[in-house]
């Protein structure tokens, strides 16, 4: 497959490649001089809790009231 490189050093990825990493925003990109590396990056842990928390309607409200009825504080 080829990839053309734009004069604004942009290069688009054929569909076949691209469908591969459905849902990859970012890539860490790395090169060894003679070739160019692109690793797809995942969203962090703490992100992923972080959606999944705002999915359940969990709020900030709701973890600090968990922590003082925890400690007992509640």
């Amino acid at each position: 497959m080829l990839a053309k490189m734009t004069v604004k050093n942009q290069i688009t990825l054929p569909k076949a490649v691209a469908s591969s990493f459905a849902g990859v925003e970012y890539f860490d990109v790395s090169s060894d001089g003679t070739s160019i590396t692109l690793r797809p990056l995942r969203p962090s842990r703490a992100e992923e809790v972080q959606e999944k928390l705002e999915r359940l309607g969990i709020t900030e409200q709701d973890i600090e009231d968990a922590i003082k009825w925890a400690r007992g504080q509640a």
